[in-house]
C-alpha cells in the first residue's frame, strides 16, 4: 500500500511563496501519476496539478503560471511550488496518487491520498 504524507503548508502573505512536499512510500512510486488537490472552506475538493512519471504535467487554470509541480522519483517525493499566492489559494492541500501512470483530474479516480496540509494566504 502507498502512504502519502504532505508537509510544507503554513501561513504566508499574499504574493509570497510556499513549497509543499509529499513523501510517498512504495517502490513503485515512479509508475504512479501524482497530483495535488485542494479544498477550501465550504467548497468542493478541486484539482490543482498533476505529473506523470515522464514529467508531463497539467494544471488547473486558476494556478497556471503560478504553481509548478515536480517529482523526484529517487526520493519518492512530489512537490508543489506555489508562487504569487493569493487569498483564494487558502485551502487544505492534498497529495494523491493514481496507479499505473494513468491520467485524471478527477479526485474520485485517485487511489491514494494524504491527510492534507493547510495553506493560509493573508492580505
Amino acid at each position: 500500500q502507498v502512504q502519502l504524507v504532505e508537509s510544507g503548508g503554513g501561513l504566508v502573505q499574499a504574493g509570497g511563496s510556499l513549497r509543499l512536499s509529499c513523501a510517498a512510500s512504495g517502490r513503485t512510486f515512479s509508475s504512479y501519476t501524482m497530483a495535488w488537490f485542494r479544498q477550501a472552506p465550504g467548497k468542493e475538493r478541486e484539482f490543482v496539478a498533476a505529473i506523470r512519471w515522464s514529467d508531463i504535467t497539467g494544471y488547473a487554470d486558476s494556478v497556471k503560471g503560478r504553481f509548478t509541480i515536480s517529482r523526484d522519483n529517487a526520493k519518492n517525493t512530489v512537490y508543489l511550488q506555489m508562487n504569487s499566492l493569493k487569498p483564494d489559494d487558502t485551502a487544505v492541500y492534498f497529495c494523491a496518487a493514481l496507479k499505473w501512470n494513468s491520467w485524471s483530474i478527477r479526485q474520485q479516480d485517485y487511489d491514494y491520498w494524504g491527510q492534507g496540509t493547510q495553506v493560509t494566504v493573508y492580505s
